[in-house]
C-alpha cells in the first residue's frame, strides 16, 4: 500500500469504488430492457477491469484492435466482437485467434470486403462469423439501413457458404447531443435504424439473430430496445469530461484521473506549471466544442475536488499549464511547488493509453493495488 504522496508523477489513478458504481449503473439500466451486455474493453485495456464488467470469465466483450483480442483471449475470454471493419492483412491474425478457440466475430460494410473474405475462406478453408455494420447517424462507417447493399452483401456471402449472423451499429453522434431529450432521441434513432436493417435481412431469408447497438450515451439513455439483442459500451466504466459535458454523468462520477505535481509558476501570466503535459493527458480536446471547454483537463485537489475553476489551459510534451478558465491573472490561487493535483481527463480512452498501469485507489485514498494495462496494435 502506498500513499499518493509516495507516487512519482505523472501517475494514472483509478477510483475503484466509483468504477464499480458506474458498472452497477449500466447493469441496472440495461437489465430490464432484456438485452445482453457486451462491454467494450478499448477504454481500459485491462483484464482486472474487464473481469468486473463481463457477465462470465469467457465474455462476451467488444474490442477495437486484434491485440486486444490476443490479450483478453490469453486471459480466458473466448466470445469477442472485433468492432472495426476487417482488412485482408488481418486474416492470418484472425485465423490464429480462431485456432486458439476464440469465437471472433468480424464486421464489414462493403461488397469489396465480402469478396475478399470469400476468397480467403475458399483458399484457406477458413470460416468467419460476421455482422454487417449499419450507419445509424452519419457518424462514420457503415451502410444506411435502407441501402440495397445490406441485403446484397448478406446474400452474396450466404451463397458462398458464409453466414451473416446479424447487424451492428454505433451512434457516435450521440457525443454531439446537448440534452437528455436529444440523447433519448438518438438512442431511439440508433435502435430503429439497426432493427430496420435486420428486418430487411430476415425478409430476404437471412435469419439475423444478432442486432447490436452501442455507445455509452445511448446505452444509458435508451428507454426501449425492442428488436435489439445486445448493447456495447465502454467509456462508462470510467466516464470523463466529455461524458459530463453532455450530461451523461456528473464530474464527481469520473473514476479516472492523472496525479501531477506543481513544478513552477509564471506569476506574470497567472500560470502554475505541472509535470504533466500532453504526454500525460493526451492531446484530446473533446470538450472544445461543448458549452464548457475544459482545456486539457479539469484541475482538482489531491482528494479529487475541483479547484477554484482552474483547468489545464495548455500542454507541452511534459509541461502542463494551469490557469483560471477566465484568463484572469490577479488573484489566481497560488499552488506551492510540490503540491499534488489530480487532473480529470477529457477522454478516458486516450488519457489511459499513455500509461502502463492503473494505481488503484482504495476507500481511504491510498493506492491499494496496481493493475497493468497495455497499448498498441
Amino acid at each position: 500500500m502506498q500513499t499518493l504522496a509516495q507516487l512519482e508523477t505523472p501517475a494514472l489513478l483509478l477510483d475503484a469504488a466509483q468504477m464499480e458504481r458506474n458498472i452497477a449503473r449500466m447493469r441496472a439500466h440495461l437489465q430490464p430492457l432484456g438485452v445482453t451486455f457486451r462491454p467494450h474493453v478499448k477504454t481500459h485495456k485491462s483484464i482486472d477491469v474487464a473481469r468486473r464488467m463481463m457477465a462470465t470469465t469467457q465474455g462476451p466483450i467488444t474490442v477495437s484492435t486484434l491485440l486486444e483480442a490476443d490479450y483478453f483471449s490469453a486471459h480466458g475470454v473466448t466470445d469477442i466482437l472485433y468492432a472495426v471493419c476487417i482488412a485482408p492483412n488481418k486474416f492470418d491474425h484472425v485465423a490464429a485467434l480462431q485456432a486458439r478457440g476464440v469465437k471472433l466475430t468480424l464486421i464489414l460494410d462493403s461488397l469489396e470486403t465480402a469478396r475478399l473474405l470469400v476468397d480467403r475462406a475458399r483458399s484457406h478453408a477458413q470460416r468467419f462469423d460476421l455482422l454487417i455494420e449499419i450507419d445509424s447517424d452519419g457518424h462514420r462507417s457503415g451502410l444506411p439501413p435502407d441501402a440495397p447493399q445490406v441485403v446484397e452483401i448478406a446474400r452474396y456471402l450466404a451463397d458462398a457458404g458464409i453466414v451473416v449472423h446479424g447487424v451492428m451499429t454505433h451512434a457516435g453522434s450521440s457525443y454531439d447531443c446537448r440534452s437528455n431529450d436529444a440523447l433519448r432521441a438518438m438512442a431511439e434513432q440508433e435502435r430503429a435504424a439497426v432493427v430496420h436493417a435486420a428486418e430487411r435481412l430476415r425478409a430476404s431469408g437471412i435469419a439475423c439473430p444478432v442486432v447490436s447497438v452501442g455507445s455509452t450515451p445511448t446505452a444509458l439513455f435508451a428507454h426501449d430496445l425492442h428488436g435489439v439483442t445486445e448493447v456495447r459500451a465502454g467509456v462508462f466504466v470510467f466516464f470523463d469530461l466529455v461524458m459530463a459535458g453532455i450530461g451523461v454523468c456528473r464530474v464527481d462520477e469520473i473514476a479516472l484521473s492523472v496525479l501531477a505535481t506543481v513544478i513552477g509558476h509564471r506569476a506574470d501570466k497567472g500560470w502554475t506549471l505541472l509535470d504533466a503535459g500532453w504526454m500525460a493527458m493526451s492531446r484530446d480536446r473533446g470538450t472544445a466544442g461543448q458549452p464548457t471547454d475544459q482545456g486539457y483537463g479539469l484541475v482538482c485537489d489531491r482528494d479529487g475536488r475541483p479547484l477554484d475553476d482552474l483547468m489545464l489551459v495548455g500542454a507541452n510534451q511534459e509541461h502542463g499549464i494551469v490557469a483560471h478558465r477566465s484568463g484572469k491573472v490577479d488573484g489566481v490561487r497560488h499552488l506551492p511547488v510540490g503540491t499534488q493535483l489530480r487532473i480529470l481527463p477529457n477522454h478516458a480512452c486516450s488519457t489511459a493509453a499513455q500509461y502502463r498501469q492503473y494505481h488503484v485507489l482504495g476507500p481511504h485514498g491510498s493506492v491499494d493495488a496496481t493493475w497493468p494495462r497495455f497499448s498498441g496494435w
